[in-house]
């Protein structure tokens, strides 16, 4: 079966999180999904919040750049999230936007090079392993978790270009694509990603998630173009939801049947009724996906 579920955009207000999230719960979403998009939000101190809110609600932070965050402390936070909440926290780590990555301070001269280090590395030390490594970016010296998860969680990888993608199937245990990914770009993808598992050969599961811009309403188609337009993908065939759960339901069986095993909707930045999204997904848009 395709999970479903849901993003709480950061271009909302923090102090939003919590009705949205009861209201997810309350309706019976599957996932929740929160970025961390400089200079807007926090993912782990949101994904902590929405977690202790929640008693079922899956929680997944999409993506902490890499460049941001050193391993060792994204080690930590996955592991305390893991056992303060079971199987409900889902992490993805990838490049981060360059150019806020400029603004910091924290540019890497090779992203792909230093997300390898860093999977390796973060994989390791939430199997609990005692990690020492001299990288080009990534340096451990003699590092490993008091409070190690009791079982790794799995670690995904948010990439878009052909060398990252062939990464993620060898260093990760999932990818989650853009919603800038039409059903023909999951099948690309997913190749590239079989790729890279065969040249590391790995056979355990690699979960795919996709993000599907999405809009409903009277102004739905208006208001989804419009996005498109801003992001300069307004031309790419196959992209995006406006209408009513039929319409989305069958938006999200395309990308399911391209290879994803996740979709996650995603409203447009000025989705007028946050709370009304979140309960759109789960009760009239669940459904109708197998």
């Amino acid at each position: 079966m395709t999970a479903l579920g849901a993003v709480f955009r950061p271009q909302l207000p923090p102090e939003k999180l919590r009705e949205v999230v009861r209201t997810a719960d309350a309706a019976g979403l599957e996932e929740l999904w929160l970025w961390e998009d400089c200079f807007l939000e926090g993912g782990v101190s949101t994904a902590s919040a929405a977690l202790a809110w929640t008693e079922r609600l899956r929680v997944g932070i999409g993506l902490l750049p890499v460049p941001l965050r050193n391993v060792a402390l994204t080690a930590m936070e996955t592991a305390t999230l893991d056992r303060l909440f079971p199987g409900r926290f889902t992490l993805t780590v990838g490049h981060g936007v360059q150019d806020w990555m400029g603004q910091v301070g924290a540019r890497a001269e090779s992203p792909v090079t230093l997300l390898r280090e860093y999977l390796d590395a973060l994989r390791a030390l939430l199997r609990g392993e005692r990690v020492t490594t001299d990288g080009r970016y990534v340096k451990l010296d003699d590092v490993a978790l008091d409070w190690p998860p009791p079982a790794a969680p799995a670690v995904l990888a948010g990439v878009t270009g052909p060398r990252s993608l062939r990464l993620s199937g060898e260093a990760a245990d999932g990818t989650l694509l853009t919603a800038s990914t039409p059903p023909d770009g999951v099948r690309k993808a997913r190749q590239l990603i079989d790729e890279g598992r065969k040249s590391a050969t790995r056979t355990d599961p690699h979960r795919i998630v996709v993000y599907l811009l999405t809009a409903t309403g009277p102004d739905a188609a208006a208001r989804l173009k419009a996005e498109q337009i801003a992001e300069g993908e307004d031309k790419i065939p196959g992209l995006g939801a406006a209408g009513d759960a039929d319409t989305v339901a069958k938006a999200v069986q395309r990308l399911a049947d391209a290879g994803a095993d996740t979709v996650i909707l995603q409203p447009t930045a000025d989705e007028p009724d946050p709370e009304g999204f979140v309960r759109f997904a789960a009760e009239e848009v669940r459904p109708l996906v197998p």
